[in-house]
């Protein structure tokens, strides 16, 4: 399973995850359980899912993708390509991708108000 999480700052979980370039990847490690960090994307501003319309972004390569915050439009552009959007308030990356490994429910994000 491949998790990517919303982080601008390749620290805390970020919203606006349609504008977001960075995301940090996690897959399972040698347990199964705990996440390892494999990958951090960093990308132009041209390939935000905001600005970027193909079908070849690096995020469809996702299991999951957990955010502080998206819209309807993102949640559903994602599951087209089969990946798993989790809004969540955690802020911890780590403690996120150990949950999403788990099964656990994270806590739900604030509302996201639409523009």
């Amino acid at each position: 399973m491949r998790i990517a999480v919303t982080s601008q700052n390749f620290r805390t979980i970020t919203g606006h995850a349609g504008k977001t370039r960075r995301f940090l990847v996690f897959e399972p490690g040698p347990d199964g359980r705990a996440p390892v960090e494999v990958e951090r994307l960093d990308l132009p501003k041209s390939m935000s899912l905001h600005e970027h319309h193909g079908d070849d972004h690096p995020v469809y390569d996702m299991d999951v993708v957990v955010t502080a915050g998206c819209g309807e439009g993102f949640v559903r552009r994602l599951s087209t390509h089969g990946v798993r959007v989790i809004a969540t308030s955690e802020t911890d990356p780590v403690r996120a991708a150990t949950a999403v490994l788990a099964g656990e429910t994270l806590a739900p994000a604030a509302p996201h108000g639409e523009h």
